[in-house]
Parts: C-alpha cells; structure tokens; sequence
C-alpha cells in the first residue's frame, strides 16, 4: 500500500480538540392386485436410514474473521490504531486528525459505521486531542474510557465538557462488549491521570495494547503473556537519551517507573515469555529524537534470535511467512500497511 505522509501541525489538532464540528413425503401405499396367471413382483423396499445426529461432543462450525489491524501514527506528535473483522471494530486512542483517520480507513474498504468505538488508554494530549470531534462528527461512535480518565481530561484539556454524553465509563479487570469484541482494561505504569492497556478478544484470538509505560508491571505482564498479537511500547535507545540534547529534569522523566519503557527492556521482556501464539509484535510511540525504527527492530529482533526465534518482518514474502513471529515497528506520522493478522 502506497504510504500517506502526514504533517506534524499541532496547532490545528489542538482546536479541532475543542469545537470542531418442512419437506413433506407423501407415502404411497403398496397394493397387491391378484390376477389369473400373472405374477406380480414387486420392488424390494429398501431399509429407511436414520438421519444422522450430530454427535453431542461436536461443536459447530465457527466461521472465522479475518482481523486486521492498522496504525495512523504512533508517538509523541499522536496515536491512532484500528483493530477489527470483517464486521467492524474499535479505534484505540484518538491523537491524530479525525480526517486523515477515517479517509485511510475508507482507502482499505473500512466504512464509518463499521468503527463501533474508540477505547483511550490516558488522557495525554498525544493520545486523545481528537476524541471529542470523532464522536460529535459520527454520533454512533462512543467513548470506553474510566471516570478518572475522563476527568483527568477535563482538568487538562480546554474540552466541552458535553464530551461526557458521549461516554461510556469501564474499569480495570473488568471485561465490557463493542459490538462482537470483548475488551479488558488493566493497569499500566505511566503518569497520566489513569492508565492502561487493553486486551481485545475476538474469535478466541487475543489482541493486547500496551502503551506508553516506564516499567512493565504484573498486570500489563500477565496480559501481554497472553498475546497472540501485542503492540508494545519501544520508546528510547538508553545511550540517545544519555547523550541527547533534553534537559536533565526531562531525561529523568522519561526514565522513571511512570515514565516510558526504552528498547532493552521491552526485549528482555519478549524475549523472556515468548511462546509460539505470539505472532504478530508492533512496536510502538518510538521517540524522534532518542530512538530510531532501526535500533528499536534490531534490539527486539537480536534478543529474539538468541532464544532460537525466526523473526519475520511482515512483507509477506515466502521467505518471511515462514518465520515464529513478524515483528514491525509503527511510523511515527505515516499510516502503517492494513495487517491482515494470520493465527
């Protein structure tokens, strides 16, 4: 697919943040007629079978959807991702421009009514600057986030407060439905307001978000254990930020438990609790300035390939389908491919 290059303009995203608009057989009976000197034979009847019952243990045929999955831009200039079948899906977080969204999504033959919800993960401006004018511009489409997620919104954005009657409230470790999917919430450690990822089920395949986090802590473990396809934060290269150029107090920031998860760490991780359902890994919110798509794949794929992984690189090739697992990192401002997800 031809990529869309899109411009980072953050004044326009902020005011659009604000006001921007029964077969029935019939049985003959047989008769006999005698007549002189003739013999009558008559046709053998067969044996009627059983019709055949389904044995009792037999479960139906469950027609599988495809599930695909794509990212409008991934970083600290926006977020936006899609995850859905042939019937529809839901939008995880809403930080890029509603327009270029919607207009990729029609491109790869997603209509609008088939996005059923969009489920945010913090209230960062980077992750829910467009919230409000998706729901007022298609008015079937509805906000998954916590009562605390949604305040800590208001309190930090210059945002309608009418966003509210868009909302829908869902908490942590407790599984909610958008139309065919069921969605689960679990703590993450960031500083936002309230934070989390997601674990998105469908058909028996499990689809875990796990965003902007400083450390990997036991519940966004556990989710991502159990992942047949997990977007997983890959932020900073630890030596860029050492020596980049960010002032102290910020290097701190980003290095803190709350912060945001460099490239070695989110490695040890998969590398540690890989499993053969693990199929598909999109490394995600890699920085501009201390990271590069190269150094986040190479890290990921070289911590891998000790555990005996073969590391494909999603191109679809004879050579790469072959592979345990496809590993892509998200562009920061560019549409991803629309991933036909395999099992």
């Amino acid at each position: 697919m031809a990529r869309q290059r899109r411009t980072n303009k953050n004044d326009s995203r902020q005011a659009a943040l604000f006001f921007e608009d029964d077969e029935v057989q019939t049985e003959v009976q047989e008769t006999e007629e005698v007549m002189p000197d003739i013999e009558v034979i008559l046709p053998e009847k067969k044996a009627e079978q059983p019709a055949e019952v389904p044995c009792a243990d037999e479960a139906p045929a469950v027609r599988r959807r495809k599930l695909r999955f794509m990212s409008f831009g991934s970083g600290s200039s926006g977020n936006c991702a899609y995850f859905g079948n042939d019937d529809g899906g839901v939008l995880i977080d809403a930080g890029v421009d509603t327009k270029f969204v919607f207009e990729a999504l029609r491109k790869n033959g997603i209509t609008d009514d088939m996005v059923k919800g969009v489920v945010l993960t913090h209230d960062h401006g980077d992750h829910v600057r467009y919230a409000y004018n998706i729901v007022r511009r298609y008015k079937h489409i509805r906000l998954y986030c916590t009562p605390r997620l949604m305040n800590g919104l208001l309190r930090r954005h210059s945002v309608s407060r009418r966003i509210k009657e868009y909302q829908e409230n869902v908490f942590k470790e407790i599984p909610f439905k958008i139309a065919d999917f069921t969605i689960t919430a679990f703590d993450a450690s960031h500083d936002g307001s309230d934070n989390m990822g997601f674990m998105i089920e469908n058909d028996g395949q499990k689809f875990v978000v796990a965003p902007d986090m400083g450390i990997i802590n036991a519940r966004t473990a556990f989710y991502a254990k159990e992942a047949n396809y997990l977007m997983l934060e890959s932020n900073y290269d630890s030596r860029m930020l050492d020596e980049g150029s960010y002032p102290e107090y910020l290097k701190q920031r980003i290095r803190k438990e709350t912060g945001h998860l460099d490239n070695k760490a989110a490695a040890q991780f998969v590398a540690e609790n890989y499993s053969e359902k693990l199929k598909y890994l999109f490394l995600c919110h890699l920085s501009n300035d201390n990271n590069t798509p190269e150094k986040a794949l190479d890290t990921m794929r070289g911590a891998l390939e000790k555990r005996g992984v073969t590391v494909g690189d999603c191109s679809n090739t004879l050579e790469m389908r072959d592979c345990a697992m496809q590993l892509y990192a998200l562009p920061r401002y560019d549409c991803s491919p629309l991933f036909v997800l395999t099992d």
